[in-house]
């Protein structure tokens, strides 16, 4: 648990998103409500299929990194190299002792692509196979790849709470930090790369968009609207840097905002329903060992995937939690929903926002299903934000919450 509002900073920052590569392009497309929602065009998404997505124009890699290591690697780990990579040069980590680093993997099952073409590659010649396959098919090749490429000697580890698996990397990462075992831990919120099988069992449970809006994908992504239709997917990846203070100041790094309180909550529930208990408990947990109350929160980063059930569910826990009067818009109307990485690159919108005094517009809201919830509407508004609250819930029964504080220290 955290010990103090101003224990744990965040000090560096790296995501890689359809919307944009890197923290810059990323917030100038968040703000301008910029998308890259169409039909998904990766092999292996469609199979006489229409499927609707955000995917990555191109992926730009810096040139230090590790051409050896890249050609074996798979599009999650190469994303997860390109994003820590912007994280760890922000925080100034290069001169770092490499046993006091940690790396949290935010994240399961996250290839099912580029398994299910090599199974389809070499179903009826598996004798040529290549032998990296026993390794690389693992989700614990990101690790080893990032581990390996950025010296990190601590400890490292992959979590999955499927679409919480972000936020579950943070709350790992930030109690490592807090016990000591690490002084520096790295959360990542890996990319879950679907295959058209993930797609049609998405859309067969209710939780994945139909084809109602194949011929306009730009209003296919709707959460909290009445017309929303469902999840619309879309690559994402994000990484934070969590320390103690003075261990930033030591080094000379800035920090973005501190995290004073947190909560993760099972349902007892493997079905993919959401639960307003759950979600009340955690947003309630969160509040309290931050030391706030709601009034405190001056925005907040929901779920809100655009699916029936989970945001109706969501305003309802926000509403009896008290929650209505603190600004709320939807990162995954622009991003699209990441899945294994949502919770991440939800909470690095939050803290690039924080940063601007600004809050993105959320795409698509035309008909609030709440109209008494402080709305950020179809465009960017200006507004200082000192406290917000990030939420992620995932398919299990799995519910947290991130409180961040805005913190006055800068170099």
């Amino acid at each position: 648990m955290g010990q103090g509002p101003s224990e744990l900073l965040i000090t560096g920052l790296g995501v890689t998103s359809a919307i944009g590569q890197g923290k810059t392009a990323f917030s100038s497309a968040l703000m301008q409500g910029k998308h890259a929602f169409g039909i998904m065009k990766r092999p292996g998404r469609q199979k006489g299929t229409t499927f609707l997505g955000a995917e990555i124009d191109e992926l730009s890699t810096p040139d230090h990194l590790s051409k050896k290591q890249l050609r074996t690697a798979s599009f999650s780990s190469h994303m997860a190299l390109v994003t820590l990579d912007e994280a760890w040069q922000e925080a100034k980590l290069y001169d770092t002792a490499a046993d006091r680093v940690g790396l949290i993997v935010g994240g399961s099952n996250i290839q099912q692509r580029e398994l299910l073409q090599t199974y389809e590659a070499y179903r009826d010649r598996s004798h040529y196979l290549s032998p990296t396959y026993a390794f690389s098919f693992m989700d614990s090749d990101v690790c080893a790849l990032c581990t390996e490429q950025f010296g990190i000697h601590g400890l490292a580890c992959t979590v999955g709470g499927a679409s919480a698996s972000g936020q579950l990397a943070v709350i790992q990462a930030s109690q490592a930090v807090l016990s000591g075992q690490v002084d520096i831990c790295i959360a990542l919120g890996a990319l879950t790369d679907i295959s058209y099988m993930e797609c049609q069992a998405f859309r067969a449970l209710g939780a994945m968009g139909t084809d109602r809006y194949v011929d306009q994908p730009a209003l296919a992504s709707r959460p909290f609207d009445k017309k929303r239709d469902g999840f619309i997917y879309g690559e994402n990846c994000g990484a934070v840097v969590i320390e103690r203070r003075e261990t930033a100041m030591k080094r000379g790094a800035e920090s973005y905002a501190s995290i004073p309180g947190w909560a993760w909550e099972m349902d007892g529930n493997r079905n993919p329903n959401p639960s307003y208990e759950g979600e009340v408990h955690v947003i309630r947990g969160a509040l309290e060992q931050a030391g706030l109350s709601p009034d405190d929160i001056d925005y907040v980063n929901p779920h809100g995937t655009g699916s029936l059930l989970g945001d109706e569910t969501e305003l309802h826990a926000l509403a009896d939690c008290g929650l209505t009067y603190a600004y709320i818009n939807a990162t995954k109307s622009i991003t699209g929903h990441g899945l294994s990485a949502a919770g991440m690159v939800e909470m690095i919108a939050t803290l690039l926002q924080m940063r601007e005094s600004r809050l993105h517009p959320t795409r698509n809201l035309y008909e609030p299903m709440d109209e008494s919830f402080h709305w950020v509407g179809n465009e960017a508004i200006s507004t200082s934000i000192r406290h917000a609250l990030n939420l992620s819930i995932g398919f299990g029964g799995i519910n947290t919450a991130v409180c961040l504080k805005k913190d006055a220290y800068h170099l």
